[in-house]
């Protein structure tokens, strides 16, 4: 596959796409969202805005399918009434990790702090409940539900899960990163080396290769519930990435100047160049 472009809209798409490798689903309908929730509260205005954002993206799809067969058509001429959608087909996505198995070793560490009596600050014991406390997995857990007729919850999806919902068992490592999303880091790491002011680095292709590495480590953390810019957060996982190789060049740079001064040696131009700016 040839990526010519990048945009929020496709990367979201292989993002959703990528996780649901890492999924397990009722029916294969119950995979695609409608709305992202923490809670069940205030359940009549989520119902509302589940409504509207589904009609919204059948109405994008149903001008999508037409442009593929090369009818162009006005996104309003496929407008969907919100509230002829039952209740039924709606699909919720629960940010929870209640699915996710403990971490033993933190749990014996937090007991052991319990018992000395070390007094933890409010931000510790937050990120204790969200993250350490549970095993480490490679985006934040989550649950599909839809409603009952009676608008009771009821669990049709889970990630990090392998078989059926009911028999079967937590997983983090059976899926996989689906080869457009692959193809869209290497995309964004060649547009990203080519800027003005990296490209003229003749370590270029080893910035190029430590963000690459990390795009995939980091590719699906993106929490779709708090942004819907992937872009923004993969340009910036970039821009750390090749700060950090040139960091560890300097200093390398930097000692190996050290000793050819040392030796009475000219050292690089760079460090030449230092020389007349402070003079």
């Amino acid at each position: 596959m040839k990526i010519n472009y990048l945009n929020n809209r496709d990367m979201l798409r292989e993002i959703h796409r990528s996780k649901i490798t890492y999924s397990a689903y009722t029916n294969k309908e119950d995979q695609d969202y409608d709305l992202i929730v923490k809670n069940f509260d205030d359940l009549d205005e989520k119902i509302v805005q589940a409504r509207q954002n589904r009609a919204n993206r059948m109405a994008a799809e149903a001008q999508e399918q037409l442009l593929k067969n090369g009818k162009k058509t006005k996104l309003e001429e496929h407008q969907v009434d919100p509230e002829s959608l039952p209740v039924e087909t709606l699909v919720f996505r629960l940010m929870t990790w209640q699915h996710i198995p403990e971490n033993d070793a933190w749990i014996e560490k937090q007991q052991q702090l319990e018992e000395e009596n070390e007094e933890l600050e409010e931000l510790d014991v937050e990120l204790v409940k969200m993250s350490k406390k549970h095993v480490r997995v490679n985006f934040p857990p989550f649950e599909h539900y839809r409603l009952s007729a009676e608008l009771i919850p009821y669990c049709v999806g889970r990630s990090h899960w392998k078989g059926n919902l009911e028999s079967g068992a937590f997983s983090k490592d059976h899926g996989t990163m689906t080869r457009e999303l692959a193809m869209m880091f290497m995309k964004l790491c060649d547009r990203y080396a080519s800027r003005g002011n990296w490209r003229g680095y003749t370590y270029n292709d080893e910035m190029k290769g430590q963000a690459l590495l990390h795009l995939t480590q980091i590719g699906l953390q993106f929490d779709e519930s708090k942004s819907s810019n992937p872009f923004s957060y993969y340009t910036q996982s970039l821009t750390n990435s090749f700060t950090r190789v040139l960091n560890i060049e300097k200093r390398h740079q930097n000692i190996r100047d050290d000793i050819l001064e040392i030796n009475n040696y000219n050292p690089s131009y760079t460090r030449q160049g230092d020389w007349k700016y402070e003079e």
